[in-house]
């Protein structure tokens, strides 16, 4: 008891301490400010009926915007495809980022180069991506899958009107299953290599050791890349818009979109604003289960 209180009476007296405090109070400081106004400035418009087209007019409206939210079908509609979207991204990048990472810590002639064609497509912007998987590749007329089509003599699919999803969803595994590679493929070369071989000579097939020695090591690197894509994934925004602008109808609209819909294309604030408290909400429940889950997993 003693010890301690001496302990915390030395450090409260230690002049370096106390200055090194002083110099990071600014910092600290504004980065609290960095999170906080946001936060509240949106809390507070959430409980506003404020729409820029009637801005004098504003009054407030307590929870009847959340009311509204939760009575929207839109809005139902739009959560749905957060998760459907999230899920199947997170499923195909880790599944192809897997079997990638180990195909690619194999030695072959040019390794090095294809790795790098592999880990290209996560440097792309994801307004250049949707761009160019809209006029180069799902095009109906010009684009590389039309032309396949053609070939093998079948008509050409308008992917992003038939497949509006499906085809968000190729174009964001594309841009964030390279990331999934470069995290496992790391993981899959500090596996132990006497214990590769091991397995070899007790006659295990390729397809034994990926099952039994490489996933189970690459449970920890899965938890981290689930957890960083999913927070990313979250706020994706670029690819819907340049593509289908959450269409047709509502098909591609997920929750980020919809509050990008409600605060700049119909001016209401107020409804925005109540969406992008509710979709804090969500951002923190998901985090908070998916760094527990990570965390069990490091700790292991």
């Amino acid at each position: 008891m003693s010890a301690s209180i001496s302990t915390s009476s030395s450090k409260k007296s230690n002049p370096k301490l106390l200055l090194a405090q002083l110099m990071l109070t600014p910092a600290v400081a504004m980065l609290f400010i960095w999170m906080v106004v946001p936060l509240v400035m949106t809390l507070y418009y959430s409980l506003l009926n404020f729409n820029l087209l009637s801005a004098d007019t504003t009054s407030f409206a307590w929870f009847n915007n959340f009311k509204y939210l939760v009575k929207d079908a839109d809005f139902w509609v739009s959560i749905w495809n957060s998760i459907l979207m999230i899920g199947t991204v997170l499923l195909l990048s880790v599944v192809l980022g897997s079997l990638l990472a180990w195909l690619y810590d194999q030695d072959f002639k040019g390794r090095n180069i294809a790795r790098l064609f592999v880990i290209a497509p996560f440097f792309v912007m994801p307004t250049v991506s949707a761009l160019l998987w809209k006029n180069m590749m799902f095009h109906p007329v010009y684009g590389v899958f039309a032309a396949i089509s053609h070939f093998f003599g079948l008509p050409a699919i308008d992917w992003f009107k038939d497949y509006p999803m499906l085809s968000i969803i190729i174009i964001m595994t594309w841009e964030w299953m390279p990331f999934a590679f470069l995290i496992l493929l790391t993981s899959i070369q500090s596996v132990d290599s006497e214990q590769k071989e091991a397995a070899k000579l007790d006659g295990a097939k390729p397809w034994h050791i990926f099952w039994f020695i490489i996933i189970p090591h690459l449970k920890r690197s899965i938890s981290v890349v689930v957890m960083i894509e999913a927070i990313f994934l979250l706020s994706a925004f670029a690819e819907i818009h340049i593509t289908t602008g959450g269409g047709p109808g509502n098909a591609t609209t997920n929750l980020t979109y919809f509050v990008f819909l409600r605060g700049l294309a119909q001016f209401d604030i107020g409804l925005a604003s109540a969406g992008g408290v509710i979709a804090v909400i969500l951002a923190n429940i998901v985090s908070f289960f998916l760094i527990r889950t990570a965390s069990k997993n490091l700790e292991a």
